[in-house]
């Protein structure tokens, strides 16, 4: 796993409630890779490698809950749940909860701009930690740790339906109104690369719907998308479903 890296994992393990067998392998999960260029030690690796397994690791867990909770549920219900679940901003709201950002080992330009509070960030940073755990806890410890995290997410599916998720409510209600899922157009991209503003709207055939602005595509997705279904109740009533 390359050199041990400056992480305070003891003050971490206790946040995450989780004891490694090997501390070394949990402060690797905390390195960004905008950190090896500043590090003085030789031979650091980034927490890539890490997210990647911790994001396969992840994908199993949660479609393993949602098989088991759901029985009467199919397979594309259960995978849109599934997207809901681990999608990057499920994960970034996670990673702050357990104030992953303040653990992060990043380079000075990263850092300076943001990088801890970066929802890509935080959520690829989840990833490792979860890849990490895996390889040094083993599954059933990391199901439990998994399932813990995302407890208010998996109870506020409730009994499995998505209202709160902006994105999937117009998809569903564009394809009944108009025969076809909205699509996503950038109309604007202001500020720069480290803070930038994008402007996005939410298109039905050549009709736009609904705006969005936020510092990432999705949120402004989110936002577009939230006031398309305001316009489509004030055109068509409230949705029943």
């Amino acid at each position: 796993m390359g050199e041990t890296v400056d992480v305070d994992v003891a003050t971490l393990q206790r946040r995450i409630r989780v004891r490694f067998r090997h501390p070394a392998v949990l402060a690797q999960a905390m390195v960004h890779r905008s950190y090896l260029n500043e590090a003085s030690q030789a031979g650091i690796e980034s927490n890539e490698r890490l997210e990647f397994l911790g994001d396969a690791a992840l994908g199993c867990i949660v479609a393993r809950w949602l098989f088991q909770r759901y029985p009467n549920v199919d397979e594309g219900r259960l995978t849109e749940l599934r997207a809901h679940l681990v999608k990057g901003d499920t994960l970034a709201i996670i990673a702050e909860r357990l104030d992953l950002g303040s653990f992060l080992l990043l380079g000075r330009g990263e850092d300076s701009t943001g990088g801890r509070r970066r929802p890509l960030n935080l959520a690829r940073t989840f990833e490792s930690l979860i890849g990490a755990m895996y390889l040094d806890r083993g599954f059933e410890r990391t199901e439990r740790f998994v399932l813990r995290a995302l407890e208010p997410e998996l109870t506020g599916l409730g009994g499995g339906d998505l209202r709160t998720d902006a994105k999937s409510r117009l998809q569903h209600r564009a394809q009944h109104l108009f025969g076809a899922p909205p699509r996503y157009r950038i109309v604007a991209a202001e500020g720069p690369d480290h803070a930038k503003v994008f402007t996005v709207e939410a298109v039905a055939g050549e009709r736009s719907l609904g705006s969005g602005q936020g510092r990432s595509k999705r949120l402004a997705e989110k936002l577009a998308a939230e006031q398309a279904l305001a316009l489509l109740d004030r055109e068509f009533g409230p949705s029943d479903g």
